[in-house]
């Protein structure tokens, strides 16, 4: 394991985590030839394909040691439509064997989904920010523009009355529709019987892709593109808080063409992008707190092993055209360490700090037992199989639920946040007082540019002393602090400094600004 990435706490749950979950990343990688060009990606768990939207969520985690983080994002770009669609996948290896043998070069985009274009802007800017390769971000930038004015613009897309992205009934962002029964499998197709509709999920996630387009239009020096892309962004949060949030959590689908499902209280069914939601940024602190909140009265009754829902309560087994789909299996209420590792992070954003280290110390423990991690589990905790999964590949290295978990750790419980690129904008929000934890050393870096951000942590009863070693580095630190501790002075390499003391929930911060040149000493004094 590279030096860049360690926590060193004393406790295995937090110091073994990140090369647990590396290990598994490391083994779900592909490397390709397409047109004599090398091409390295990360697959999902249950084909042997790059898909684009986990590929883009993986990316979070191998980011960190990952050399090759743009040639997969460079092939999407390649391969873009003219109108600006981007494909879903691709492939060189038969996918369903052994009725498939043909090792062609295949493309496939998948119809009913919707969330494809900010996908691929998404794995732009995490490419970006780990390799700090201004030149081809810059080159990729009219390509992921004309994706997002794709999203914008075209019919089976873009809702004009509404002003939102929409799609054809699916299980959240999952990529079949509901039918009534006028197709006979799963449906991947638009056809004049699809059912229309906003999923929340979308437009999160498109806000979220807008903001990281201006952000890199800002950087690139073109400031009114980064405002069209802000503003627009803004609007389609305001719009989709509108549409979508029903005052407890954001409803699972938004039918603009009638239909009903026998069986169905969708009223209740809590879908998986809700905690991606917080994490991108369209929910405020006061919806966060209702949401989670929906978390954990759901996992307090028992029913599953963990709130990892990919949706709860399912819809009836076999409704969308595959009897393997049956409540608590897969995407129709099976338990995922992706949905797990968005609620840890959004539960240490907002002040529910010990359900986000709960979820993180849970998922450390279903996964030392055998060494593996699977996409899906049933909600009494046993794995996903071959007989019960969709798929006859899925592997017990599951990227995506693990990548998203270490996600959780380093910006939620760790703290480490780049804000921009290479580590030099950050947030610096380390939680170990939620933990127990009073003596703490931490590293977070990108391997492909040697970027690093590390801190050391103690904290007695007079303070806390951070030590922060970062080549050129401006932070914003949030840093937990004792329940009744009350802050006297803050020190950035014996300068005082301006602070603010504030509570999230019920718990106690004290924020400050600090610039890191090398190194800086930083001395918190309770009173």
């Amino acid at each position: 394991m590279s030096d860049l990435n360690y926590t060193k706490t004393g406790k295995p749950q937090f110091d073994t985590l990140f090369p647990k979950i590396r290990s598994f990343l490391e083994k779900d990688t592909m490397d390709m030839v397409i047109d004599n060009e090398k091409i390295r990606g990360y697959r999902s768990p249950d084909t042997p394909s790059i898909w684009l939207r986990d590929h883009s969520d993986m990316m979070r985690g191998f980011r960190f040691f990952e050399k090759d983080l743009t040639s997969a994002v460079t092939h999407f770009a390649d391969t873009q439509a003219r109108n600006g669609r981007v494909f879903d996948y691709f492939t060189v290896k038969p996918e369903k064997v052994p009725c498939e043998r043909e090792n062609w070069c295949k493309y496939v985009r998948v119809p009913v989904e919707a969330d494809v274009e900010y996908r691929f802007v998404k794995a732009t800017f995490l490419a970006w920010q780990a390799t700090g390769d201004d030149a081809w971000m810059s080159s990729l930038v009219p390509a992921l523009e004309k994706a997002l004015n794709y999203a914008f613009t075209h019919p089976w897309r873009w809702d004009e009355n509404q002003q939102l992205v929409k799609r054809p009934y699916t299980i959240d962002s999952w990529d079949f529709a509901y039918t009534a029964g006028s197709h006979d499998w799963l449906q991947f197709q638009i056809d004049e019987n699809t059912f229309w509709g906003i999923m929340h999920g979308d437009n999160s996630g498109f806000y979220e892709a807008c903001q990281m387009l201006a952000k890199m239009l800002v950087h690139t020096g073109e400031t009114a593109k980064a405002k069209h892309w802000s503003d627009f962004a803004h609007g389609l949060k305001i719009r989709m808080n509108e549409v979508c949030w029903n005052g407890r959590f954001y409803t699972h689908f938004v039918k603009q063409t009638p239909v009903e499902i026998e069986g169905v209280d969708e009223a209740k069914q809590l879908s998986f992008s809700n905690p991606m939601n917080i994490n991108r940024g369209v929910a405020s602190h006061k919806q966060s707190v209702s949401l989670l909140s929906e978390y954990k009265r759901r996992n307090a009754n028992g029913r599953a092993f963990a709130e990892w829902f990919s949706i709860d309560p399912p819809f009836p087994d076999g409704i969308f055209g595959e009897e393997k789909i049956v409540g608590g299996a897969y995407c129709n209420g099976g338990i995922m360490p992706l949905v797990g590792g968005e609620l840890a992070r959004a539960y240490l954003e907002h002040g529910f700090e010990t359900e986000g280290i709960e979820t993180l110390e849970k998922y450390f423990n279903l996964i030392s037992e055998k060494n593996e991690t699977y996409l899906w589990y049933f909600p009494d905790g046993s794995a996903s199989t071959i007989d019960t999964s969709t798929s006859p590949d899925a592997m017990p290295t599951d990227g995506w639920g693990s990548s998203s978990m270490l996600h959780g750790f380093v910006e939620g419980l760790v703290g480490v946040q780049d804000k921009m690129a290479l580590l030099q904008e950050t947030n610096l929000c380390p939680r170990w007082h939620a933990a127990g934890v009073t003596d703490a050393e931490a590293s977070v870096g990108y391997e492909c540019s040697q970027a690093s951000f590390q801190y050391s942590y103690r904290e007695n009863g007079d303070g806390i002393e951070l030590a922060i070693q970062a080549a050129k580095n401006q932070s914003h630190v949030h840093l937990m602090i004792p329940q009744d501790a009350e802050v006297e002075k803050v020190l950035v390499n014996n300068n005082s400094s301006a602070f603010q003391q504030s509570k999230v929930q019920a718990s106690n911060y004290v924020d400050f600004d600090a610039t890191v040149t090398g190194g800086a000493e930083i001395q918190i004094n309770f009173k």
